[in-house]
């Protein structure tokens, strides 16, 4: 089990009141609750301009050993002033991600992969369903939040963006898609027929997302090493 919450006195350096924080704790993949680890000796700073690297910090969970990005601590203080509060033990989204633990799994044969062609938008959804089921998630249906591009799917524990357009996924894509798997406790997954912009294969190596290319026969390629473990008989 993880350890409960901490709790720290603050103080606003705008307005002089203080108020008493909590951490925030977020279920890991394993289930265990994270929260950063606040620093009582620490002063808050006013937030006065948004930095995405400013904005998550890397955290450890306790339970498995695994290593997932956190919004930064933040408190609203009835003057207006957003406080970041002092973290410790953590690093910033910029850092790179130390490896999680992995626990050990006996390989599982699997039949080859039937693909169907894509010539329209509804094959490249259909494609992307199927491979999801081949990958063993069930209960495949459309998400109930609409992605910023292309059709959303969702299976139990799982969000998914099929994005049949044109045009290489962006950066804000994979960050939409992972945000949102984050408020639903949920792992993610892109499938893409453009492939990427080279900002979006970045950040979703940062933040664990498997990135996935659909070719014209159907068959999802993986992109990045998070794909290829999704991918992978012993995930």
């Amino acid at each position: 089990m993880g350890a409960m919450p901490q709790s720290v006195a603050v103080r606003c350096p705008a307005c002089s009141r203080e108020h008493q924080y909590a951490a925030v704790s977020y279920p890991c993949a394993c289930g265990a609750p994270v929260a950063p680890p606040l620093d009582p000796c620490g002063a808050p700073a006013a937030v006065r301009h948004r930095a995405w690297a400013e904005e998550w910090v890397t955290v450890r969970c306790a339970s498995c050993g695994r290593s997932g990005q956190w919004p930064h601590p933040e408190l609203g203080c009835p003057c207006g002033t957003v406080l970041r509060i002092p973290v410790t033990g953590t690093r910033s989204a910029a850092s790179p991600a130390a490896p999680g633990a992995r626990t050990a799994r006996e390989p599982r044969r699997r039949a080859p992969f039937a693909p169907v062609p894509i010539r329209t938008a509804r094959d490249a959804v259909t494609a992307a369903a199927l491979y999801l089921r081949w990958l063993g998630y069930r209960d495949i249906r459309r998400a109930d939040q609409r992605p910023p591009a292309g059709i959303g799917l969702a299976a139990q524990g799982l969000l998914a963006q099929v994005d049949p357009t044109v045009r290489p996924a962006s950066v804000r894509g994979v960050e939409c898609l992972w945000l949102t798997a984050m408020t639903e406790s949920a792992r993610c997954v892109y499938f893409s027929l453009a492939g990427y912009a080279t900002a979006g294969r970045v950040r979703a190596d940062s933040l664990g997302v498997p990135l996935f290319v659909l070719d014209l026969t159907g068959t999802p390629q993986p992109v990045n090493d998070h794909a290829d473990a999704l991918a992978s008989p012993a995930r």
